[in-house]
């Protein structure tokens, strides 16, 4: 399922630096990474697939408002409520909001129902916050360093200048997100500007050892199926890979490449632009 790899102010000369996969049934309805003509300055991918029909997005920014969130799922085959508000239109409630990030994941927070589950990622690129609906924590601002999160409701931390990988509660970090985080550190530590080294690290399609699979209520060949970072199957796998990167000099590069069934690369897009950053 999908994953989303963070570095927040994890280099001298970068503020933000995120790579994400998104994953998703091949038949969803989807647009690419672009500006949004009805919500000015917003850059996002567009899901067309809500139940309601709301247009929603799986991670956006709106660099002149400093303005970055990211959502996963939180996997529960069990729960899932036809009913629940469309996760992709709280990323918008954020986006074009305007209470800053700590405020609104403790609003969000105290409604945990409205939403099927889900890991939200929240910035105004000067504080970086994460909340879980389907977490014991409260929302937690998140220090210097590596973050990661997959469709468990379940945060993986490295402090900064370090490989060790643990999570919030103390449980087991999946696997493709302790690996995705030491290869993410690897990337930043060598070249933080290596947008095609961090779509490598996105592509990865290593599955994890039957012994450290999650227990997520999927079949045994489903959840060894997607405990992949790059997943590549017949009717669900990774939609696309996005890189973002926010420089310290206020300058940024968004790229994202879509893929089709089984892992077929279907194109690229880009961006590039400037702000600036709150100090």
């Amino acid at each position: 399922m999908c994953l989303v790899l963070v570095g927040w102010r994890a280099h001298p000369r970068y503020r933000l630096i995120v790579a994400a996969n998104r994953d998703e049934f091949y038949s969803r309805p989807t647009e690419s990474m672009r500006w949004w003509p009805e919500v000015p300055g917003l850059l996002a991918g567009r899901d067309l697939g809500a139940a309601d029909a709301t247009p929603g997005t799986w991670l956006g920014m709106m660099p002149r408002r400093h303005r970055f969130a990211t959502v996963t799922n939180v996997r529960g085959p069990h729960e899932a409520r036809v009913d629940a508000r469309s996760r992709g239109a709280l990323l918008l409630d954020y986006l074009r909001g305007e209470v800053g990030p700590e405020k609104f994941v403790r609003g969000v927070a105290a409604a945990p129902d409205d939403y099927n589950g889900y890991n939200l990622v929240v910035s105004d690129l000067e504080t970086l916050w994460w909340h879980s609906n389907r977490s014991a924590h409260a929302p937690l601002e998140l220090p210097a360093g590596l973050h990661g999160v997959s469709n468990g409701a379940l945060l993986g931390s490295a402090e900064h200048g370090t490989t060790v990988v643990h999570s919030d509660n103390g449980a087991a970090v999946w696997p493709k997100v302790r690996d995705g985080l030491r290869a993410l550190r690897a990337v930043i530590d060598s070249d933080p500007d290596d947008v095609p080294g961090y779509f490598d690290v996105l592509a990865d399609r290593t599955l994890a050892a039957d012994d450290e699979l999650p227990q997520t209520g999927l079949p045994r060949r489903r959840e060894r199926a997607v405990s992949a970072r790059f997943v590549a199957d017949t009717m669900h796998g990774t939609r696309c890979s996005t890189v973002l990167l926010v420089r310290e000099d206020g300058t940024f590069t968004v790229a994202e490449r879509s893929f089709g069934r089984l892992g077929r690369r279907q194109g690229e897009v880009s961006f590039t632009g400037s702000l600036e950053l709150p100090v």
